[in-house]
């Protein structure tokens, strides 16, 4: 009997030692809308694999671009269900209007600003993360693919005169914070689908178009535009996301791998989106398309003119007393 009791006491010792070890991998279903060889989707892959090695094998990314789990606004529904657990997609401000302000034109008008406006401890992400917390998200981080300017078919009137009319009929996404913006910037608009912008630009019901990066600009207009204006009003921006229901499975130690590898793809996303940026302007340039580049002191004036647009958005759903706060912290 006594033998038994020790051979016993010997299998729960063995038992509780390879346990944790051999457990089963806690395993997050992670939605993407990019191509699989879009740089977004390059970054989900390198943040699947170093969370599982900062986590050791605890935790698994199983990575799904291509809106294979649905689209941005399906899966925001599906995260805070918790049956998709984590994506880098686009804000689905159908949920609540607030998330608008992320596209607010001008408060970001070049990489450095950026760098500081989106670092995961600074305001502006803390306030996201807030605003989608109620809504049973959180937000870890930004993926920013490019800064998005002007394709036109024909030139402007004085691009950084926000005064002057721009002499061309553009196409504008239909969002408050975008039909404000292009008109302070002296852009008179029209809104079409995004799937026909190209046939629209080709057949002149519009003369140019606004909401594109400059890498979507080139692989999608790029046969028909003739000139690229990057005035940098807005970018293009994605979120790292997680369901509330995903992340309370996770302990405070992997909790903090999550934050700090989405802090450090945050900031690799903005230096990439440099580098893409200049890449695609230099195709455009041997495409035959005009580039104009502009510093951030030179966009100053239609920065301002997009800025005195947001009390508009606040009034528009945002709300006032959200974007008095915004332009307070956004502008230190």
């Amino acid at each position: 009997m006594k033998k038994f009791a020790v051979m016993l006491a010997v299998i729960f010792v063995i038992a509780a030692i390879v346990t944790p070890a051999t457990a089963a991998p806690i395993v997050f279903k992670f939605a993407g809308q990019s191509p699989p060889d879009h740089m977004a989707t390059k970054m989900m892959n390198e943040i699947a694999r170093e969370i599982k090695e900062g986590t050791n094998g605890r935790v698994e990314l199983k990575v799904y671009p291509a809106n294979q789990l649905g689209n941005y606004s399906l899966i925001m529904e599906e995260m805070m269900k918790g049956t998709v657990d984590m994506a880098c997609m686009s804000l689905a401000t159908d949920f609540d209007p607030r998330l608008e302000m992320t596209y607010a034109n001008g408060f970001v008008t070049g990489y450095d600003s950026a760098k500081k406006i989106l670092d995961p401890d600074a305001w502006f992400t803390k306030k996201l993360s807030g605003l989608l917390g109620e809504v049973g998200v959180h937000l870890l981080g930004s993926y920013i693919e490019g800064f998005i300017g002007i394709a036109s078919t024909k030139p402007l009137n004085e691009p950084l005169n926000p005064k002057v009319d721009k002499g061309v009929l553009t196409r504008v996404p239909n969002m408050l914070s975008y039909t404000t913006g292009a008109k302070a910037m002296g852009f008179r608009s029209i809104t079409i689908p995004y799937n026909d912008v190209y046939q629209s630009l080709q057949t002149g019901v519009c003369d140019a178009a606004d909401g594109y990066p400059t890498a979507a600009a080139y692989t999608i207009l790029g046969d028909v535009i003739k000139y690229w204006y990057a005035t940098n009003y807005s970018m293009e921006y994605l979120g790292y996301m997680v369901s509330d229901k995903s992340w309370q499975k996770l302990s405070p130690e992997d909790q903090k791998v999550f934050k700090d590898v989405c802090k450090k793809y945050t900031l690799k996303s903005i230096d990439n989106a440099k580098a893409e940026d200049e890449k695609y302007m230099d195709l455009m340039q041997k495409k035959n398309i005009k580039v104009f580049r502009y510093t951030e002191k030179e966009l100053e004036p239609i920065k301002q003119a997009c800025v005195a647009t947001w009390p508009e958005l606040g009034k528009g759903g945002v709300g006032v007393d959200l974007m008095n706060e915004f332009a307070k912290e956004v502008s230190k």
